[in-house]
């Protein structure tokens, strides 16, 4: 099969598009024909060895010290079961589902093997390939934040930074069905995406600055990591919750004096891939409160030039790699 390999750290030139061995599903596993996966920050991050905020060490340990461990990189994905592993049939799966979720690993090549258990659900007839491969990285991350680690709840004002990137343009929904008064910070041309997908308040960050427009927000999502504590501290209501998707060293340092503070909470985490989160982002496609936003489609041998839009960070949606039919 053909797969996106990388045997070293550094630019989207170490990409290359290689033959590897088919996997064969394991015990409990799926072997799944994937159609499209997303290129996320998370692969950019990755590839580049460019982990934020005094993380490097930390991400090397975890990555790989010298070069990387595991060397076809892809998260997001969605295809058709081809074959079960012994014992996979439990889990409500057949030979042809459609279906998408989450890997971790492995999702930027041709067919790609993992758990039936894991964060792996049927693809919601409406969507395409493509649209579903949009959502479990960014619908994921959003879901989590917002109703886990922010508690957003009916009424809540929520500024979310970064509001039509892949995260943030499913944030600004997710948000919205969650009951909350929404604000979108985003750039000139974007600034009408940001509406259409429910923003009731939007902020051009190129011309406007957040804290001079009077307004306090129970919860900030940053996205995209433009804010600090002490930004996102000005413009929080009493009480209120800055949860920014990338954190380092210094954030972490913050949060161990979160309990002596009463103005406004740093909630740190790392969202989790779970099944029942993925069935919850299909439940609110099939309801209408959520739709993808698909950035690029490049073929899987165009890997390279979507990594380069990826790590530009200006996107309108998720950008994606597309399979050989």
């Amino acid at each position: 099969m053909k797969a996106i390999k990388y045997d070293q750290y550094g630019p989207a030139s170490v990409l290359d598009l290689r033959e590897v061995p088919r996997p064969e599903p394991g015990r409990g596993e799926l072997l799944v024909r994937v159609a499209a996966s997303a290129v996320t920050t998370a692969d950019w991050r990755l590839r580049a060895s460019a982990f934020p905020g005094g993380l490097w060490l930390p991400g090397r340990l975890m990555t790989g010290l010298r070069r990387p461990r595991k060397n076809i990189l892809g998260g997001a994905f969605a295809g058709e079961v081809v074959a079960l592993g012994e014992g996979a049939e439990t889990e409500g799966f057949s030979v042809g589902d459609p279906v998408f979720g989450f890997s971790g690993f492995g999702a930027h090549a041709e067919y790609l093997a993992m758990p039936a258990s894991g964060a792996v659900v049927k693809r919601p007839e409406a969507l395409s390939p493509a649209e579903a491969a949009s959502l479990p990285f960014g619908g994921l991350s959003a879901l989590v934040f917002l109703r886990d680690v922010a508690k957003v709840q009916p009424g809540h004002r929520v500024l979310i930074v970064g509001a039509t990137g892949a995260v943030g343009a499913l944030a600004v929904q997710i948000a919205r069905a969650l009951g909350a008064e929404v604000t979108g910070v985003s750039s000139t041309p974007n600034l009408g995406l940001a509406r259409e997908l429910g923003a009731q308040h939007v902020i051009d960050y190129r011309t406007e600055s957040i804290a001079e427009t009077g307004r306090r927000f129970d919860v900030v999502f940053d996205t995209v990591g433009a804010l600090d504590f002490a930004a996102a501290r000005g413009v929080l209501a009493a009480g209120g919750v800055f949860a920014p998707l990338n954190f380092g060293l210094r954030e972490m340092a913050q949060a161990l004096f979160n309990p002596l503070r009463r103005d406004a909470r740093l909630a740190l985490a790392v969202s989790g891939d779970r099944k029942a989160d993925l069935e919850e982002l299909a439940g609110l496609v099939a309801s209408g409160n959520l739709r993808p936003v698909v950035d690029q489609v490049y073929p899987l041998a165009e890997a390279r030039a979507a990594h380069l839009a990826v790590e530009s960070r200006h996107r309108r949606g998720t950008v994606l790699l597309a399979m050989p039919d």
